[in-house]
């Protein structure tokens, strides 16, 4: 059973940063894929970034684009979403996602098998 945790959400103001970093248990996070994806109150989950085992194949939400940035550490099973120039618009619950996918940066939900439980991000005015 792989198990996510996601941490470094909060409350920033607009044009601040943050970075979302989640935590995976087992020893084969590095086969996986690994995406970030948002839900706004009463919205439905969207994709935001996504990027592959290796790293090699990344791909962002256009509403994103040139403000956030998926990395990834093998070596310490965590994935990280470094969120900067934010918007009130990105105020939402983020959750990261591992897929078996490993060789693709899968965009679409049900191409994701592990889910974390979110954490909050809020960005005021």
């Amino acid at each position: 059973q792989v198990q996510l945790v996601e941490s470094g959400g909060g409350l920033v103001q607009a044009g601040g940063s943050l970075r979302l970093s989640c935590v995976t248990s087992g020893r084969t996070f590095s086969s996986y894929a690994m995406g970030w994806f948002r839900q706004a109150p009463g919205k439905e989950r969207e994709f935001v970034a996504a990027i592959s085992w290796s790293g090699g194949n990344i791909y962002y939400a256009d509403s994103v684009k040139g403000r956030f940035t998926i990395s990834r550490d093998n070596a310490k099973n965590t994935v990280y979403l470094q969120m900067n120039s934010l918007k009130p618009e990105d105020t939402a619950v983020y959750s990261c996602a591992a897929s078996r996918l490993g060789f693709n940066a899968p965009y679409y939900e049900y191409e994701y098998h592990y889910w974390g439980q979110g954490t909050q991000v809020t960005v005021s005015s």
